[in-house]
């Protein structure tokens, strides 16, 4: 019998893919990839749900770290923030979730590639677009979306066999990964509503009321995070402890309203403490040591490939064009940012850099051992002659002409 791998979460969707995919004549492989969100009581519960299911065999595979170093680190690098506000908290995964799925697919012989996503949301072409990329002659079937199955269903069937999904106990949907989480529904579809406090918490941002001000330092190197206060850490447990101080404060939440990939508006909550913090100290110590067109330059650089990560093309031969020229303009970013966490909100009070481009000798609205009076003089007659040639009146060109 022919095998099929399948992307498996243990929701709704892909537990009735697990069945649909059966009935349609295929051994199932389920295939988990962790990307954050789990514990490990939920991936255990997950690989109980998918044999019951009559899965055949069942991988748990971790991927964390291959979120951080092929995604968010070009994020951090970047300054990415989709709307000038979202840290692409959740869609990243997606490509390292479908290239394991593949890759597993192609070592148990599999003959096609599945996942639970509906015709609705951005997941599904990120999903499709790098499944046909990295595994065209893998068949690709996504059943929920095929077959336009109503989750109540998906819901019947699989209450059917035996397995039992409660029904959901809110309106929000909530999508967890490393970085952070997303909140999808309810208040989120009108763009005049406030999304609520409850929204939000049950993302996993609940205010700590006794939770005070704090100060921390990040020392980045390369524009990478490498330490807090002093201490070394590695990047996952740098996020996990920057989480830890950021989130009890409620730092992080933010309502982002942008473009899909289906052509549609789209709204979304989120919760990203640390990414929100890092790439805020990051793109302080940034201007201390980049000249102003580097700048400038980053800045649509990483635009750009935010963009392109959010909208399903990051197998485009161009970010691998965009992720160098971010990885060289982080040679000298390297020294610290010293960042107050207050309630909802940080500021970054001070950075500073054995590359700083603010040097003693040229301070800003004082004396300069660089240059003198006169040097500053000539300077700005030369740099206003464009202005004063296209401001001059009518009679004054025409002085100038006979004159000439």
């Amino acid at each position: 019998m022919a095998v099929a791998a399948l992307a498996f979460s243990g929701g709704l969707d892909t537990s009735y893919a697990v069945l649909a995919l059966r009935e349609q004549g295929y051994d199932v492989l389920t295939v988990t990839v962790d990307t954050g969100g789990f514990d490990p009581e939920e991936l255990a519960a997950i690989e109980a749900r998918a044999l019951a299911l009559g899965a055949i065999r069942h991988r748990t595979i971790d991927g964390r770290r291959a979120v951080y170093e092929r995604f968010f680190s070009y994020l951090i690098r970047g300054n990415v923030l989709r709307g000038g506000v979202y840290p692409v908290a959740v869609g990243a995964e997606r490509f390292v979730q479908a290239e394991a799925l593949v890759h597993a697919a192609l070592a148990e012989g599999c003959e096609a590639v599945g996942h639970g996503c509906t015709a609705a949301g951005n997941d599904q072409i990120r999903f499709d677009v790098a499944i046909r990329a990295l595994a065209p002659d893998l068949k690709l079937l996504a059943p929920i979306r095929d077959d336009q199955v109503a989750r109540e269903t998906s819901t019947r069937k699989l209450a059917e066999a035996g397995v039992v999904i409660p029904p959901k106990q809110t309106l929000y949907s909530i999508n967890a990964g490393l970085v952070g989480a997303t909140v999808g529904g309810g208040a989120t579809h009108d763009a005049w509503e406030e999304i609520p406090e409850e929204a939000f918490q049950e993302a996993g941002s609940r205010i700590d009321e006794d939770a005070r001000e704090t100060t921390i330092v990040i020392s980045f190197a390369q524009g990478l995070p490498v330490a807090l206060d002093g201490e070394a850490y590695e990047p996952l447990d740098l996020l996990a402890r920057l989480d830890a101080s950021a989130r009890p404060l409620g730092i992080g939440r933010g309502v982002h309203l942008g473009d899909t990939i289906l052509g549609i508006k789209g709204r979304i909550g989120f919760v990203a403490p640390a990414a929100t913090v890092l790439i805020g100290a990051h793109k302080e110590l940034e201007k201390l040591v980049l000249t102003k067109r580097q700048l400038t330059v980053k800045e649509d650089a990483g635009r750009l490939y935010g963009d392109l990560l959010h909208e399903g093309l990051w197998l485009d031969p161009v970010c691998r064009d965009l992720e160098r020229l971010l990885e060289s303009s982080q040679e000298r970013v390297t020294g610290d940012a010293r960042v107050t966490l207050n309630r909802q909100r940080f500021a970054v009070g001070g950075v500073r850099s054995p590359h700083a481009l603010v040097r003693p000798g040229a301070r800003y609205g004082e004396t300069s051992a660089l240059w003198d009076g006169r040097d500053a003089a000539g300077f700005a007659r030369v740099y206003g002659v464009t202005s004063r040639i296209a401001q001059r009146r009518p009679e004054e060109m025409r002085a100038e002409e006979s004159e000439s």
